[in-house]
Protein backbone atom coordinates (compact mmCIF):
# COMPACT_ATOMS: atom_id res chain seq x y z
CA UNK A 1 0.00 0.00 0.00
CA UNK A 2 1.34 3.47 -0.87
CA UNK A 3 0.38 6.90 0.40
CA UNK A 4 -1.47 9.29 -1.90
CA UNK A 5 1.00 12.07 -1.32
CA UNK A 6 4.73 11.72 -0.79
CA UNK A 7 5.61 13.47 2.47
CA UNK A 8 8.77 15.53 3.00
CA UNK A 9 11.97 13.70 3.97
CA UNK A 10 11.89 12.53 7.60
CA UNK A 11 8.10 12.47 8.03
CA UNK A 12 5.39 9.92 7.36
CA UNK A 13 1.89 10.12 5.91
CA UNK A 14 0.17 6.98 7.03
CA UNK A 15 -3.56 6.44 7.00
CA UNK A 16 -4.64 6.84 10.62
CA UNK A 17 -7.05 3.93 10.19
CA UNK A 18 -4.04 1.65 9.68
CA UNK A 19 -2.32 2.69 12.90
CA UNK A 20 -2.54 0.59 16.07
CA UNK A 21 -5.22 1.74 18.46
CA UNK A 22 -3.96 4.41 20.83
CA UNK A 23 -1.11 5.49 18.55
CA UNK A 24 -1.41 8.73 16.61
CA UNK A 25 0.35 10.13 13.55
CA UNK A 26 2.02 12.65 15.88
CA UNK A 27 3.46 9.75 17.90
CA UNK A 28 4.94 8.18 14.76
CA UNK A 29 6.29 11.45 13.42
CA UNK A 30 7.95 12.18 16.76
CA UNK A 31 9.63 8.77 16.86
CA UNK A 32 10.83 9.02 13.26
CA UNK A 33 12.22 12.48 13.87
CA UNK A 34 13.89 11.53 17.15
CA UNK A 35 15.66 8.41 15.87
CA UNK A 36 18.80 10.18 14.69
CA UNK A 37 22.04 8.33 13.96
CA UNK A 38 25.15 8.95 16.01
CA UNK A 39 23.76 8.78 19.52
CA UNK A 40 25.70 6.44 21.76
CA UNK A 41 24.09 3.46 23.38
CA UNK A 42 23.73 3.57 27.16
CA UNK A 43 26.99 2.48 28.76
CA UNK A 44 27.15 -0.23 31.40
CA UNK A 45 28.02 2.24 34.14
CA UNK A 46 25.13 4.50 33.14
CA UNK A 47 22.51 2.24 34.73
CA UNK A 48 21.08 4.12 37.65
CA UNK A 49 21.13 2.38 41.03
CA UNK A 50 17.71 1.02 41.85
CA UNK A 51 15.96 0.44 45.13
CA UNK A 52 12.76 -1.38 45.88
CA UNK A 53 9.85 1.08 45.47
CA UNK A 54 7.58 2.09 48.31
CA UNK A 55 4.42 2.40 46.21
CA UNK A 56 2.58 -0.05 43.92
CA UNK A 57 4.98 -2.13 41.85
CA UNK A 58 4.83 -3.19 38.22
CA UNK A 59 6.70 -6.19 36.88
CA UNK A 60 6.46 -8.38 33.81
CA UNK A 61 8.18 -10.56 31.23
CA UNK A 62 9.06 -9.05 27.86
CA UNK A 63 10.27 -11.37 25.08
CA UNK A 64 12.65 -9.97 22.46
CA UNK A 65 11.99 -12.04 19.34
CA UNK A 66 13.01 -11.97 15.69
CA UNK A 67 14.96 -13.70 12.96
CA UNK A 68 18.76 -14.00 13.33
CA UNK A 69 20.93 -10.88 13.21
CA UNK A 70 18.29 -8.14 13.50
CA UNK A 71 19.87 -6.61 16.63
CA UNK A 72 18.04 -8.41 19.45
CA UNK A 73 21.10 -8.77 21.69
CA UNK A 74 22.22 -5.19 21.10
CA UNK A 75 18.73 -4.08 22.10
CA UNK A 76 18.79 -6.28 25.21
CA UNK A 77 22.15 -4.89 26.36
CA UNK A 78 20.99 -1.32 25.83
CA UNK A 79 17.81 -1.93 27.83
CA UNK A 80 19.63 -3.59 30.73
CA UNK A 81 22.41 -0.99 30.69
CA UNK A 82 25.14 -3.62 30.75
CA UNK A 83 26.40 -6.24 28.35
CA UNK A 84 24.88 -9.60 29.26
CA UNK A 85 24.03 -10.95 25.80
CA UNK A 86 26.85 -11.41 23.31
CA UNK A 87 26.78 -9.67 19.96
CA UNK A 88 28.38 -10.44 16.62
CA UNK A 89 27.91 -9.64 12.96
CA UNK A 90 27.64 -13.39 12.46
CA UNK A 91 24.01 -14.53 12.33
CA UNK A 92 22.74 -17.01 14.93
CA UNK A 93 25.04 -15.78 17.70
CA UNK A 94 22.55 -15.99 20.59
CA UNK A 95 21.74 -19.61 21.47
CA UNK A 96 20.10 -19.47 24.88
CA UNK A 97 17.19 -17.81 26.59
CA UNK A 98 18.93 -15.01 28.45
CA UNK A 99 17.09 -12.92 31.02
CA UNK A 100 18.06 -9.29 31.51
CA UNK A 101 16.60 -7.25 34.35
CA UNK A 102 16.20 -3.49 34.64
CA UNK A 103 14.54 -1.90 37.67
CA UNK A 104 13.45 1.73 37.28
CA UNK A 105 11.30 3.69 39.70
CA UNK A 106 8.33 1.41 40.52
CA UNK A 107 8.73 -0.90 37.53
CA UNK A 108 10.90 -3.97 36.98
CA UNK A 109 11.36 -4.93 33.33
CA UNK A 110 12.36 -8.56 32.82
CA UNK A 111 13.61 -8.91 29.24
CA UNK A 112 14.08 -12.31 27.61
CA UNK A 113 16.56 -12.36 24.72
CA UNK A 114 15.95 -15.37 22.47
CA UNK A 115 17.91 -17.07 19.68
CA UNK A 116 16.99 -16.06 16.15
CA UNK A 117 14.34 -18.47 14.87
CA UNK A 118 16.04 -20.98 12.56
CA UNK A 119 14.41 -21.80 9.21
CA UNK A 120 17.23 -23.12 7.01
CA UNK A 121 18.58 -26.30 8.61
CA UNK A 122 16.84 -28.85 10.85
CA UNK A 123 19.85 -29.93 12.91
CA UNK A 124 19.49 -30.98 16.54
CA UNK A 125 21.06 -27.65 17.56
CA UNK A 126 18.60 -25.60 15.49
CA UNK A 127 15.65 -27.59 16.83
CA UNK A 128 16.88 -26.81 20.33
CA UNK A 129 17.17 -23.11 19.51
CA UNK A 130 13.65 -22.98 18.07
CA UNK A 131 12.28 -24.78 21.13
CA UNK A 132 13.83 -22.04 23.25
CA UNK A 133 12.11 -19.35 21.16
CA UNK A 134 8.74 -21.10 21.38
CA UNK A 135 9.05 -21.47 25.15
CA UNK A 136 9.90 -17.81 25.60
CA UNK A 137 6.94 -16.35 23.71
CA UNK A 138 4.30 -18.56 25.26
CA UNK A 139 4.27 -17.08 28.75
CA UNK A 140 5.11 -13.38 28.63
CA UNK A 141 3.25 -10.12 29.16
CA UNK A 142 4.63 -8.39 26.07
CA UNK A 143 6.50 -9.32 22.87
CA UNK A 144 8.99 -7.06 21.14
CA UNK A 145 9.06 -8.26 17.52
CA UNK A 146 12.34 -6.97 16.12
CA UNK A 147 12.75 -6.44 12.37
CA UNK A 148 15.00 -4.22 10.29
CA UNK A 149 13.15 -1.00 9.53
CA UNK A 150 11.71 -1.06 6.02
CA UNK A 151 12.29 -4.80 5.54
CA UNK A 152 10.10 -7.88 5.94
CA UNK A 153 11.39 -11.24 4.72
CA UNK A 154 10.08 -14.79 4.65
CA UNK A 155 12.15 -15.49 7.77
CA UNK A 156 10.43 -12.56 9.54
CA UNK A 157 7.05 -13.92 8.45
CA UNK A 158 7.81 -17.36 9.90
CA UNK A 159 8.65 -15.82 13.27
CA UNK A 160 5.50 -13.68 13.20
CA UNK A 161 3.37 -16.77 12.52
CA UNK A 162 4.44 -18.21 15.90
CA UNK A 163 2.77 -15.51 17.98
CA UNK A 164 -0.29 -16.49 19.95
CA UNK A 165 -3.33 -14.19 20.09
CA UNK A 166 -3.87 -12.25 23.28
CA UNK A 167 -0.25 -11.22 23.95
CA UNK A 168 0.37 -7.55 23.09
CA UNK A 169 3.12 -7.21 20.48
CA UNK A 170 5.17 -4.13 19.64
CA UNK A 171 6.73 -3.86 16.19
CA UNK A 172 10.32 -2.77 16.83
CA UNK A 173 11.50 -1.33 13.50
CA UNK A 174 15.19 -1.46 14.42
CA UNK A 175 18.25 -0.05 12.64
CA UNK A 176 16.27 3.02 11.58
CA UNK A 177 19.60 4.88 11.38
CA UNK A 178 20.42 2.74 8.33
CA UNK A 179 17.32 3.92 6.44
CA UNK A 180 18.19 6.85 4.20
CA UNK A 181 14.71 7.49 2.73
CA UNK A 182 12.67 7.94 5.89
CA UNK A 183 9.48 8.90 4.05
CA UNK A 184 9.16 5.27 2.89
CA UNK A 185 8.81 3.98 6.46
CA UNK A 186 5.21 5.18 6.97
CA UNK A 187 3.69 3.18 4.07
CA UNK A 188 5.81 0.20 5.13
CA UNK A 189 4.32 0.44 8.63
CA UNK A 190 0.82 0.42 7.12
CA UNK A 191 1.62 -2.85 5.38
CA UNK A 192 2.98 -4.33 8.61
CA UNK A 193 -0.26 -3.56 10.46
CA UNK A 194 -2.11 -5.55 7.82
CA UNK A 195 0.11 -8.55 8.61
CA UNK A 196 -0.51 -8.52 12.37
CA UNK A 197 -2.56 -6.44 14.85
CA UNK A 198 0.45 -4.82 16.52
CA UNK A 199 -0.30 -2.88 19.69
CA UNK A 200 2.15 -0.15 18.67
CA UNK A 201 4.88 0.69 16.16
CA UNK A 202 8.30 1.67 17.51
CA UNK A 203 10.67 2.89 14.76
CA UNK A 204 14.07 3.18 16.49
CA UNK A 205 17.74 2.36 16.71
CA UNK A 206 19.04 0.25 19.59
CA UNK A 207 22.15 2.46 19.51
CA UNK A 208 20.14 5.61 20.22
CA UNK A 209 19.86 6.31 23.95
CA UNK A 210 16.77 8.48 23.47
CA UNK A 211 14.99 5.65 21.64
CA UNK A 212 15.80 3.25 24.49
CA UNK A 213 14.33 5.67 27.04
CA UNK A 214 11.21 6.02 24.92
CA UNK A 215 10.85 2.25 24.68
CA UNK A 216 10.83 1.92 28.48
CA UNK A 217 7.89 4.29 28.67
CA UNK A 218 5.99 2.34 26.01
CA UNK A 219 6.64 -1.07 27.59
CA UNK A 220 5.76 -0.03 31.14
CA UNK A 221 2.03 0.36 30.52
CA UNK A 222 1.73 -3.24 29.34
CA UNK A 223 3.17 -4.74 32.53
CA UNK A 224 0.82 -5.83 35.34
CA UNK A 225 0.84 -4.47 38.87
CA UNK A 226 2.59 -7.13 40.94
CA UNK A 227 5.66 -7.62 43.14
CA UNK A 228 9.07 -7.61 41.54
CA UNK A 229 10.52 -11.01 40.57
CA UNK A 230 14.13 -10.09 41.36
CA UNK A 231 16.16 -7.89 43.68
CA UNK A 232 16.55 -4.23 42.75
CA UNK A 233 20.25 -4.60 41.88
CA UNK A 234 20.04 -7.84 39.84
CA UNK A 235 20.83 -7.62 36.12
CA UNK A 236 20.49 -11.22 34.92
CA UNK A 237 19.52 -14.69 36.11
CA UNK A 238 22.49 -16.25 34.33
CA UNK A 239 25.56 -17.38 36.27
CA UNK A 240 29.09 -16.03 35.88
CA UNK A 241 30.10 -19.44 34.51
CA UNK A 242 27.53 -19.09 31.72
CA UNK A 243 28.67 -15.54 30.96
CA UNK A 244 32.28 -16.75 30.77
CA UNK A 245 31.41 -19.29 28.07
CA UNK A 246 29.40 -16.70 26.15
CA UNK A 247 32.21 -14.12 26.33
CA UNK A 248 34.75 -16.58 24.92
CA UNK A 249 32.31 -17.57 22.16
CA UNK A 250 31.79 -13.94 21.23
CA UNK A 251 35.55 -13.39 20.85
CA UNK A 252 35.79 -16.62 18.86
CA UNK A 253 33.27 -15.37 16.31
CA UNK A 254 34.75 -11.88 16.27
CA UNK A 255 38.24 -13.05 15.33
CA UNK A 256 37.28 -15.83 12.91
CA UNK A 257 34.62 -13.89 10.99
CA UNK A 258 32.49 -15.81 8.52
CA UNK A 259 35.13 -18.49 7.99
CA UNK A 260 34.14 -20.49 11.05
CA UNK A 261 30.73 -22.24 11.04
CA UNK A 262 28.30 -20.91 13.64
CA UNK A 263 28.02 -24.43 15.12
CA UNK A 264 31.30 -23.93 17.01
CA UNK A 265 30.67 -23.69 20.75
CA UNK A 266 32.42 -23.25 24.11
CA UNK A 267 32.35 -25.55 27.14
CA UNK A 268 33.62 -24.49 30.58
CA UNK A 269 35.73 -27.27 32.12
CA UNK A 270 36.81 -25.47 35.30
CA UNK A 271 35.39 -22.45 37.07
CA UNK A 272 36.94 -21.95 40.50
CA UNK A 273 37.28 -18.98 42.80
CA UNK A 274 40.47 -19.04 44.86
CA UNK A 275 41.54 -16.86 47.80
CA UNK A 276 43.99 -14.12 46.90
CA UNK A 277 45.37 -11.41 49.16
CA UNK A 278 46.92 -9.64 46.19
CA UNK A 279 43.79 -9.44 44.03
CA UNK A 280 40.86 -9.72 46.45
CA UNK A 281 39.05 -12.02 44.05
CA UNK A 282 40.82 -14.54 41.81
CA UNK A 283 39.07 -16.77 39.25
CA UNK A 284 40.68 -19.78 37.57
CA UNK A 285 38.80 -20.74 34.39
CA UNK A 286 39.51 -23.47 31.85
CA UNK A 287 37.45 -23.64 28.66
CA UNK A 288 37.27 -25.74 25.50
CA UNK A 289 36.29 -24.41 22.09
CA UNK A 290 34.50 -27.23 20.26
CA UNK A 291 34.66 -27.30 16.46
CA UNK A 292 33.52 -29.89 13.91
CA UNK A 293 36.61 -30.30 11.71
CA UNK A 294 40.42 -30.33 11.96
CA UNK A 295 40.52 -27.45 9.50
CA UNK A 296 38.35 -25.40 11.84
CA UNK A 297 40.70 -26.18 14.73
CA UNK A 298 43.67 -24.89 12.76
CA UNK A 299 41.69 -21.78 11.86
CA UNK A 300 40.92 -21.02 15.53
CA UNK A 301 44.49 -21.61 16.68
CA UNK A 302 46.01 -19.56 13.86
CA UNK A 303 49.64 -19.30 12.86
CA UNK A 304 51.88 -20.06 15.85
CA UNK A 305 48.80 -19.93 18.07
CA UNK A 306 48.36 -16.18 17.64
CA UNK A 307 44.61 -16.19 16.96
CA UNK A 308 43.78 -18.40 19.95
CA UNK A 309 46.00 -16.20 22.12
CA UNK A 310 44.13 -13.10 20.97
CA UNK A 311 40.73 -14.73 21.60
CA UNK A 312 41.85 -15.76 25.11
CA UNK A 313 43.39 -12.39 25.98
CA UNK A 314 40.37 -10.32 24.98
CA UNK A 315 37.97 -12.73 26.69
CA UNK A 316 40.04 -12.61 29.89
CA UNK A 317 40.16 -8.81 29.88
CA UNK A 318 36.40 -8.55 29.44
CA UNK A 319 35.72 -11.15 32.13
CA UNK A 320 37.92 -9.30 34.61
CA UNK A 321 35.76 -6.19 34.13
CA UNK A 322 32.53 -8.19 34.28
CA UNK A 323 33.43 -10.12 37.43
CA UNK A 324 35.54 -7.54 39.21
CA UNK A 325 38.28 -10.14 39.63
CA UNK A 326 41.71 -11.21 38.45
CA UNK A 327 41.14 -14.01 35.94
CA UNK A 328 43.49 -16.80 34.88
CA UNK A 329 42.04 -18.24 31.68
CA UNK A 330 43.13 -21.32 29.74
CA UNK A 331 41.44 -22.08 26.41
CA UNK A 332 41.83 -25.29 24.40
CA UNK A 333 40.39 -26.37 21.05
CA UNK A 334 38.91 -29.83 20.38
CA UNK A 335 37.22 -31.45 17.38
CA UNK A 336 33.83 -33.12 17.89
CA UNK A 337 32.54 -34.05 14.45
CA UNK A 338 28.79 -33.77 13.93
CA UNK A 339 28.01 -32.57 17.45
CA UNK A 340 25.40 -30.05 16.27
CA UNK A 341 23.29 -32.86 14.81
CA UNK A 342 23.64 -35.15 17.83
CA UNK A 343 20.75 -34.49 20.22
CA UNK A 344 22.47 -36.07 23.23
CA UNK A 345 25.66 -34.07 22.70
CA UNK A 346 23.71 -30.86 22.11
CA UNK A 347 22.08 -31.34 25.53
CA UNK A 348 25.42 -32.23 27.14
CA UNK A 349 26.80 -28.89 25.94
CA UNK A 350 24.06 -27.05 27.87
CA UNK A 351 21.40 -26.46 25.21
CA UNK A 352 17.79 -27.05 26.17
Amino acid sequence: MTSKKTPPQGTGAADASQLPSGQSMADLDAMLAAAKPGSAVARADAAEPASAPAGPQRCGLIAIVGKPNVGKSTLMNALVGQKISITSRKAQTTRHRITGIRSRDNTQFVFVDTPGFQTKHSTALNKSLNKTVMGAIGDVDLILFVVEAGSFTLADAKVLSLFKPGIPTLLIANKLDNVHRRHEIAPWLQGMQERHPFAEFVPMSAKNKGDIERLFGICEKYLPEQDWFYGADELTDRSEKFLAAETIREKLFRFTGDELPYTSTVVIDKFDEEPSKAHGRFMRIAATIVVERDGHKAMVIGEKGEKLKRISTEARQELEKLMGAKVFLEVWVKVKSGWADDEARVKSFGYE
